[in-house]
């Protein structure tokens, strides 16, 4: 299982709990469960795990970009691109519309690259496996967070260069690399697992275990995945159903609404999951320095579970969003992981 664990393509995603997943596994492991629904599955490192644990797996995300990484390496067991598909991949075609050349000239990325992306873009929605298609999109959208300083699209320009390797290579370069990372991840666990993208709180089911690891409200910085990922997110959807703000620097688009840009809509949200998904493990991932605080979902979860045990560790987040908070103490917390059964 270590083993399997340990091809997840690693990320820099926000909120990923690549850094704590054997934590978190070595938590649930004396618990009997066959299914699990992760409810808010990010970077798709805990399905993976317990993907590999030989659980039934459930993954589901708001994000467009999320549902294609599960999609590639949860729900997906046994395909993959070989070299031609990839070179296909990368040849150009008459075809291609330029979107990502005309609107993002000069924000994230070369004109070379830019080309690339979207010849990339034309050629990903003429395969015709949906699992061909998932890895391929979970690869583009890999190279471009990889070739982005900070891996993050909150911003123009390359100011957080910090002379990484992967900042000079290309996007092509990158693309290849990712493909044969996420290749290398697939595998098949026995089980008839399934990736969803939709609002978690629409879902319903009651599988034996349900991990919930919400974007956590805090005061102290905000949880807006679409800012930091929109062009990466607009990849995944092709730019479809969203609403540009041409007049952003960024050229971002509205933020997906979520009860959890407030702390009484994160309380509220999260006493609603308690109590729909009451007769599974309940399984919760938060932070002390976000809202609602540690006694407050011990509370919430004591109304439906008999025994609620609380683990702890010591995390320092991957970055801060804004300078003054690089390196600084505030993106040090306990991060809490709540077991209800």
């Amino acid at each position: 299982m270590l083993d399997q664990i340990s091809k997840f393509p690693s990320t820099r995603f926000m909120g990923s709990k690549e850094k704590i997943v054997h934590h978190i596994w070595e938590a649930l492991r004396d618990y009997t469960f066959h299914s699990a629904l992760d409810l808010f599955s990010g970077s798709g490192v805990v399905s993976y795990m317990l993907k590999a644990a030989g659980k039934q797996v459930i993954t589901n995300d708001y994000m467009h970009m999320c549902g294609a990484i599960a999609t590639a390496l949860v729900e997906n067991g046994e395909i993959r691109l070989n070299d031609a598909s990839i070179d296909a991949l990368l040849r150009p075609h008459p075809t291609i519309d330029g979107f990502v050349q005309g609107t993002f000239a000069g924000l994230y990325f070369s004109d070379e690259d830019n080309r690339c992306i979207d010849t990339i873009r034309a050629n990903i929605a003429r395969l015709e496996d949906r699992y061909e298609r998932a890895i391929a999109l979970s690869a583009l959208v890999r190279a471009c967070i990889k070739r982005r300083p900070r891996g993050i699209f909150a911003y123009v320009g390359d100011k957080y260069d910090d002379g990484r390797k992967d900042l000079s290579l290309c996007i092509e370069e990158h693309f290849r690399a990712a493909v044969a990372v996420i290749n290398d991840a697939v595998f098949d666990n026995g089980q008839s697992n399934v990736a969803w993208c939709g609002d978690a709180m629409s879902v319903r089911g009651t599988p034996d275990l349900v991990y919930i690891d919400p974007p956590y409200f805090s005061p102290l910085s905000d949880n807006e995945y679409v800012r930091r990922y929109h062009f990466v997110e607009g990849l995944a959807r092709d730019w479809s159903g969203v609403d540009i703000q041409w007049h952003t620097k960024t050229r971002k688009f509205k933020s997906y609404p979520t009860p959890f840009s407030s702390r009484d809509g994160a309380r509220s949200a999260l006493g609603e999951l308690f109590a729909r998904f009451r007769q599974s493990i309940i399984v919760v991932s938060y932070s002390s320095n976000a809202l609602p605080h540690r006694d407050d979902i011990v509370e919430m979860m004591s109304r439906y579970k008999q025994q609620v045990r609380v683990h702890s560790l010591d995390y320092r987040y991957s970055f801060g969003n804004q300078g003054h908070k690089v390196g600084n103490n505030n993106n040090r917390a306990e991060e809490y992981l709540f077991i209800g059964a």
